[in-house]
């Protein structure tokens, strides 16, 4: 076999391959068995038509599409390895040249990684926040707490900022009704402003039984968008009563006996979390220092690919938050423009910083281990909730090993590359990112890190822009910092 290497682009090629056609004739082989057992001729059992018949029946046209059709994937592999280019996603190809007995010949247009080669990264300093938890924290996190154990008793009076109402809401259009506008029964806090524009200031000084009218716009259903009017009748008005900060609610809320001791493990949590943000940031910038050094070609299509998936990813979270993307754009002060802008640079990193991590593993000749895989998969399960066998036989199934390899040996380029960084927080403390790493663990034990894992997933979604298992056909990131202790939920009904 021949293999010619045509460089259209720095980051695509075009392979151009010759066969000899004595190379195909497992191919053919195979193909008139398969075609012998689906074809029926008089005289013959299914699978033991001769191959004479074969051409004359069904055609020795459609006996070699089925060869070339076999052989291809297994040829384009060989060409690949051959040139040892790094090829990214599914290549274009053509048959050019199909010359029963004699030859045959196709052509391979595919993306590749670009060739270039990590400069040195030694000197590198980045600087991440200090780890300090002070008394505002951990009144906000013992805050967060004693909202779950919140209860709600009838107010006997008009509606106040800050009270749980009960409404109901109907909303005309030209003074028609407009049915998936109305709603009965929805229990609202006061001031959340997490409704239509205009109901928390209808509300205030509302008692039970009571309505108002206003006009304001639709944000959902078929007529979103729309002015309408709109009436919000009140049911009944409820107080949010917080439980008091003493030693009963520490018994109540958690294993501790008082409100001090609870206060010195909220403290512990803390700071565990801001040690373990200390290090997810550490890895980003770090990161990010070596990316400024680097100037590589990307592919388009692999950028565009990332960005796709970016979307998609956004747009599940939205479902599942109830919120649409102009809501998530006014929240966060962008315009769409300003939006896609950032969206397409973020994923311009992730892709670039995947190939940097890439040619670091192999520039340091990084291999990964079987215990290794096995670590990662169970991490990866006790994230997910299943079990790591589960989860090994779906990524075996699935053929996701190759890509399980290539965010293992990321990771250990990032972590390779943090051990050469100088890392300080603003104090200008030096800090050891690998002597904290050590420390935590062996402060929480192996219980408590599978904890750990679980919340590290919120921090870890905040840095996937130039995260190592965020470049192009990476799976999802590894988790590394921990989630709020405490998040708030509905008060309870007294």
């Amino acid at each position: 076999m021949k293999t010619d290497v045509e460089e259209l682009t720095p980051t695509r090629v075009k392979l151009t391959v010759e066969v000899p056609f004595d190379e195909l004739k497992p191919n053919l082989d195979k193909a008139y068995k398969e075609i012998s057992q689906q074809v029926r001729i008089k005289g013959f059992r299914p699978g033991k038509v001769p191959a004479p018949l074969i051409d004359k029946y069904v055609g020795r046209g459609a006996v070699l599409q089925e060869a070339v059709n076999d052989a291809l994937p297994d040829l384009y592999g060989r060409a690949v390895e051959e040139t040892e280019i790094f090829v990214l996603g599914q290549p274009e190809v053509e048959v050019t040249e199909l010359d029963d007995g004699k030859q045959f010949a196709f052509t391979a247009e595919v993306d590749i990684r670009p060739k270039f080669e990590v400069p040195d990264y030694d000197g590198l300093e980045v600087t991440v926040d200090d780890a300090e938890v002070g008394d505002e924290q951990i009144d906000e996190a013992i805050g967060n707490l004693r909202e779950r154990f919140a209860s709600l008793t009838a107010a006997n009076r008009p509606i106040e900022r800050g009270d749980f109402a009960t409404i109901d809401l109907s909303a005309k259009i030209d003074g028609e009704e407009v049915e998936d506008a109305s709603t009965s029964g929805y229990s609202y806090e006061v001031g959340s402003e997490s409704a239509i524009e205009g109901l928390d200031e209808a509300l205030i000084g509302l008692s039970a039984e009571e309505s108002k009218t206003f006009t304001s716009t639709l944000v959902g259903g078929e007529r979103a968008g729309e002015e309408a009017e709109i009436t919000v009748t009140a049911q009944s008005v409820k107080v949010k009563n917080l439980p008091e900060l003493d030693d009963e609610f520490a018994q109540m809320a958690s294993e501790f006996d008082t409100i001090e001791e609870l206060r010195a493990d909220v403290r512990t949590r803390l700071d565990r979390q801001v040690r373990l943000q200390q290090i997810s940031d550490a890895r980003d910038k770090a990161l990010e220092a070596l990316l400024e050094k680097v100037d590589i070609p990307l592919p388009d299509k692999v950028v565009t690919e990332e960005i796709e998936r970016r979307e998609q990813q956004l747009e599940q979270q939205l479902q599942m938050a109830g919120m649409s993307k102009e809501d998530y754009l006014k929240d966060e002060e962008k315009s769409e423009e300003d939006f896609e802008t950032e969206l397409a640079e973020a994923a311009r990193q992730a892709v670039k910083g995947g190939f940097v991590l890439d040619q670091l593993a192999v520039q340091e000749e990084l291999g990964v281990e079987n215990e290794e895989l096995s670590e990662y998969v169970v991490t990866q399960a006790m994230q997910m909730g299943v079990q790591p066998q589960q989860l090994a036989e779906y990524l075996t199934q699935n053929n996701q090993l190759p890509a399980i390899v290539s965010e293992v040996l990321r990771s250990k380029a990032l972590n390779l590359l943090v051990e050469h960084v100088t890392v300080k927080d603003e104090s200008g403390n030096e800090i050891d990112v690998e002597a904290v790493r050590r420390e935590l663990s062996g402060e929480t034990g192996e219980t408590v890190q599978a904890e750990d894992a679980e919340d590290a997933e919120d921090a870890a979604d905040e840095a996937d822009a130039t995260e190592a298992g965020e470049a192009a056909e990476a799976p999802a990131a590894e988790a590394e910092e921990p989630a709020e202790d405490a998040k708030k939920d509905e008060p309870k009904d007294a």
